[in-house]
């Protein structure tokens, strides 16, 4: 096949390309124990004051501030759950458990402690300055917006709406993902290798990226390298899924066919090249409300254009504004290149203070991965870090 004349364009142009791709999130109901790692669709606003009574902070006794009795006859002990039967007057004192109702007329639970209980009387024998009550609503007030639209359900969160008796959740849909690992040479694992041939990593490396962000992959298939094979593989994705991965075949290679393949399906493209190392020969386009990646068969180039490109993409499809967290460190050892007309990703891994790079070989190496939790960005034009530097790590 010829070279490729699709313009190369930077990585910052790129990703504005794929962040103006429409998305349309939808909406649907998941039960509570399904809710975890998805988004949230609408703001939950509380239709319960929480706590939603005045309870007690501690196992102790609830009475009257400032009442001087030396000591307190205990009318009752209420129980976390029970309901206070007995109102308290002065003198008197009510046996409370954490959590529970406070009793009408007492305004402060003086820690058990602090009490010595003889014959359903007690007396204090410290001063208890707190008055040791949540108040009712103090947390939440009815009406409260509790949770925001567009939040990733944590555990956190997952406790939150619980607590605000939400059995079902109005959260969006995970889109539906297609991968196609393109290439003769592949081979499944678990099979003998024949010689010539490697086992497929990227279908499997792509599909727990994609879990990992909480989608659902829905068809995974491998192609040999031949225009047919891959349009039949493309076709029934793209009839399926909104979000399609291709591996390899997108070079400039004699059997490059996947950005030929794309065109002739429909596909718009926007880029098919990317100043970016690893990962240049990166596709990008659209089919109706399809997004579309095709990504170089290198596994380093695979795993890393997913992260840059790929990740806020089908989080946008989910309803997620995600974000790469950035952390700094002090590098160990000096990152250096001499090609700077691209910008790289470089795989370190970083503990405490301390950034450090795996033994790196290139885009095919794909045990220095095993070694990395983030990756470090270094500028189009820029030869790299001295060691010593202070640089901004992309965790993984």
């Amino acid at each position: 096949m010829p070279l490729s004349k699709a313009p190369m364009i930077t990585v910052e142009e790129a990703l504005a390309v794929v962040e103006r791709a429409k998305v349309a999130p939808r909406p649907e109901s998941a039960p509570l124990p399904k809710a975890l790692g998805r988004v949230l669709a609408k703001d939950l606003v509380s239709r319960i004051a929480m706590p939603p009574f005045d309870k007690s902070a501690m196992d102790g006794y609830a009475c009257r501030a400032g009442d001087p009795s030396p000591s307190l006859r205990v009318v009752e002990t209420i129980p976390a759950g029970g309901v206070p039967a007995k109102s308290v007057k002065r003198g008197e004192c009510a046996k409370i458990m954490t959590g529970s109702m406070m009793p009408r007329g007492a305004d402060r639970v003086v820690r058990r402690e602090l009490a010595v209980e003889e014959g359903g009387v007690v007396r204090f024998t410290g001063a208890d300055d707190s008055p040791n009550v949540c108040r009712r609503g103090e947390d939440v007030k009815p009406g409260d917006v509790v949770l925001k639209k567009g939040v990733l359900l944590r555990p956190q969160e997952i406790g939150i709406l619980a607590s605000m008796g939400a059995a079902d959740v109005a959260v969006f849909e995970r889109p539906a993902v297609g991968i196609i690992a393109t290439g003769s040479e592949i081979v499944p694992p678990g099979r003998p290798l024949p010689p010539g041939r490697i086992y497929d990593s990227n279908s499997y490396s792509l599909a727990a990226q994609v879990g990992r962000c909480g989608a659902e992959v829905k068809l995974r298939r491998r192609a040999a390298d031949t225009p047919a094979a891959i349009r039949r593989a493309v076709a029934a994705a793209l009839g399926s899924c909104r979000l399609v991965l291709v591996s390899g075949g997108v070079s400039a290679g004699d059997f490059d066919y996947v950005p030929a393949v794309l065109r002739d399906l429909g596909v718009r493209l926007a880029f098919e090249q990317v100043a970016i190392q690893p990962g240049k020969p990166t596709v990008f386009g659209t089919s109706g409300g399809t997004l579309v990646f095709g990504v170089p068969g290198n596994p380093v180039s695979t795993f890393v254009i997913f992260e840059v490109f790929i990740k806020p993409a089908l989080y946008r499809m989910m309803g997620y504004a995600w974000r790469p967290l950035i952390v700094t460190g002090t590098l160990a050892r000096a990152i250096l290149r001499r090609r700077t007309e691209r910008a790289a990703y470089v795989p370190v891994r970083i503990e405490g203070d301390t950034v450090d790079r795996p033994d790196y070989h290139g885009s095919a190496h794909i045990h220095a991965l095993g070694g990395a939790n983030g990756l470090v960005y270094v500028p189009k034009g820029e030869e790299g870090f001295p060691e010593g530097s202070r640089v901004h790590v992309r965790l993984l």
